[in-house]
């Protein structure tokens, strides 16, 4: 009788169990959807050793649990899932959410989202509630007055506006508007783009791995619609406190944002340098809406969730003498032309601006002017024309744990003479230009780096840009998405930069969903882009260790503009040890003549032929104007015998073959 009772009691539980509703027996809050950890839309495993090191986690939205509809696939310019990181995103109507898990303890949140502009262009606000586990829910009051560009370069916010140059020759009509009878119609709003921005919010305590956020788009919110693309799950550190350091509420600094601050920082940062001591920004929010000149001092916030220096942008009376018309929130060195500043030191801090249009003579940067043997650690920089604009000659500048998000025009640039300088594990999101840049006009740039960098969905041109200079490096960077008009790494000869020199070095970066559309010639470009303007490309430069992951069409393109095409080369480059995973038309796109060597790359899921190759457009009998040298360990098919060292196999806009998603080689 003793055997039978263990029978009887599990076929009683299990009887009993039939009873119980489904997750009643499940103590704590519901169960989510299974995390779904990304870096840049991809698996960890395939980016690892790649990009920036961070204190977050991101999950895409279209991984979640949703009542909205999942958007995209769609890697087309003007469209909402086109400019989403992965290319996809999750849509709430009004009443509908979306749901993540948290894979870890939490203490705080980045969204990135986008939601309708203003009829009138200008932006809305709308609310978005957020609630984790069974913590009270938030709203967090979003905004597009910072997304929604139109038109052509330099662009507007008025979706109602006519062509703003009507003599330039555009692809929706494959015309030139003004010299075209019938005069064409161009359909308004005319391209926009821009549409996405990110929030933060501190949750006010630590969350449990596994605890469900819920986004809900609320009954009654002024948006039609609400698109998230993605969440960011911080573990944010306590803030922290600068022991003998000079702070700046001793001088009238005003933490809560009601008084400007821009005087009390002045007279703080010139008594911190007379008494050699760091200035302290406690937490708070500080109004500074002009530039604060900084030049021998360290300045460090709490942390950039807790110290945010914050301002308006400020039409001037009358232009200033470099063309500006505007001022705003910014910490700048001197110029240059004035000897520049040193030992400058920034920690800790967010900078928030108010930048709505893109103006490129304005300085409305959050860092600016010159800044030698200077460093940038930990901020965040947001909503300004540029993140940090360099101009040199300086030297010995180093920026590193950094996040540049939203921005009208680039995320970084070291522009004319800047030398020996570096920006290391930062993030880059939604620039507007190039995210990270080296333009060397009128005086080259030398010895610089970008190195463990992540670099997200770029709307307009590179993800990370080389204009002219010697010994530069990009190593070991991510980048993903960008939008139209550019490539993941470009190396161009053009605006006015200063030739290529010495060594260039490009190794151990990783580019996802890359090689977008370009609309001024109507194809597709590479992952990797080398371009011939204004003069030929011949320095020493080898591209190794790359993996070029679901490019949307070729991996590497080598160009010159149909103009300069028999004027210009590009010769000397080496590819070596490359992964390409995924690539819509070819491996190598050949549009110029010159040369280039290649071992042990291997291709995989190439869309239409290897090598496309149609040199300078002649077509001569002996072939391309490029030649291929193969070094040997080359596979996958790519590169057969055929196809060496210059056989022509142009085709203009070859056939796309979406290819499958990488995975783990």
């Amino acid at each position: 009788m003793s055997r039978s009772v263990p029978r009887i009691l599990a076929a009683a539980l299990a009887a009993a169990a039939l009873l119980v509703p489904p997750g009643a027996a499940t103590a704590g809050p519901p169960r989510g959807p299974a995390p779904v950890v990304t870096r840049a839309g991809l698996d960890p495993a395939l980016v690892a050793g790649r990009g920036a090191t961070v204190d977050y986690v991101e999950q895409e939205a279209e991984h979640g649990r949703t009542t909205g509809t999942v958007i995209g696939p769609d890697r087309s310019a003007y469209t909402l899932a086109g400019e989403a990181s992965g290319r996809r995103a999750v849509r709430l109507l009004p009443g509908q959410h979306v749901e993540l898990t948290l894979p870890r303890p939490t203490n705080a949140l980045t969204v990135r989202y986008s939601i309708p502009d203003a009829p009138g262009g200008g932006g809305i606000t709308a609310p978005l509630r957020v609630s984790v586990g069974h913590a009270p829910a938030r709203t967090m009051t979003l905004t597009s007055q910072y997304a929604w560009l139109y038109n052509q370069y330099p662009f507007t916010n008025d979706p109602g506006a006519d062509l703003l140059h009507p003599d330039w020759w555009i692809t929706e009509c494959s015309c030139v508007p003004a010299a075209t009878t019938p005069a064409p119609v161009i359909s308004k709003p005319f391209r926009p783009h821009h549409f996405y921005d990110e929030q933060r919010l501190l949750l006010g305590r630590t969350h449990r791995a596994g605890e469900v956020v819920r986004l809900t788009a609320p009954r009654g919110t002024a948006a039609a619609w609400t698109v998230i693309d993605l969440v960011d799950a911080h573990l944010v550190a306590p803030p922290r406190v600068v022991p003998r350091a000079v702070n700046a509420l001793s001088f009238g600094a005003d933490p809560t944002g009601r008084r400007e601050s821009a005087d009390a920082l002045d007279r703080a940062v010139a008594y911190a340098r007379r008494v050699d001591r760091p200035l302290y920004l406690p937490p708070g929010t500080y109004q500074v809406n002009r530039h604060i000149v900084v030049d021998d001092v360290t300045i460090a916030g709490a942390g950039s969730w807790y110290t945010i220096v914050r301002g308006r942008e400020v039409t001037l009376d009358t232009p200033a003498p470099d063309g500006s018309r505007h001022t705003g929130v910014g910490f700048y060195g001197r110029d240059a032309a004035d000897g520049g500043s040193s030992d400058v030191h920034l920690s800790g801090f967010a900078i928030e601006g108010d930048v709505r249009e893109r103006i490129d003579t304005d300085q409305v940067n959050a860092i600016g002017g010159a800044l030698s043997h200077s460093t940038i650690d930990g901020l965040y920089l947001h909503h300004t024309k540029v993140g940090m604009w360099f101009d040199g000659p300086m030297t010995g500048l180093r920026v590193t744990n950094t996040v540049i998000a939203d921005q009208i025009a680039d995320g970084l640039n070291f522009h004319t003479g800047v030398t020996r300088s570096s920006v290391t594990n930062s993030v880059v999101r939604n620039s507007g230009d190039d995210a990270l840049a080296m333009w060397s006009e009128g005086t080259a740039n030398a010895s610089n780096t970008f190195a463990y960098n992540t670099v997200q969905s770029p709307v307009l041109a590179n993800g990370i840009a080389l204009y002219g200079g010697a010994d530069l490096t990009v190593a070991h960077n991510l980048v993903a998405d960008p939008v139209r008009e550019g490539s993941a790494i470009q190396v161009g000869s053009r605006f006015g930069a200063e030739p290529f020199t010495g060594r260039l070095r490009i190794t151990g970066n990783t580019t996802v969903r890359a090689g977008t559309y370009d609309l001024n010639w109507n194809i597709g470009l590479g992952a990797i882009w080398f371009y011939a303007l204004d003069r030929s490309i011949d320095a020493d430069i080898l591209v190794s260790g790359d993996a070029y992951l679901d490019s949307t069409y070729n991996a590497i393109m080598l160009v010159s503009d149909w103009p300069v095409k028999d004027s210009v080369r590009i010769d000397n480059v080496r590819f070596r040890d490359i992964r390409v995973d995924g690539a819509g038309t070819s491996v190598v796109s050949a549009r110029t003549a010159g040369g280039a060597s290649f071992a042990n790359v291997d291709a995989r899921n190439v869309g239409a032929v290897g090598v496309n190759n149609c040199g300078s457009f002649h077509f001569t009998p002996a072939g391309s104007e490029f030649a291929l040298t193969d070094l040997g360990g080359n596979d996958g098919g790519w590169l057969a015998p055929w196809l060496l060292p210059n056989t022509i196999t142009c085709d203009d806009r070859p056939p796309l073959v979406p290819p499958p998603p990488p995975s783990r080689w």
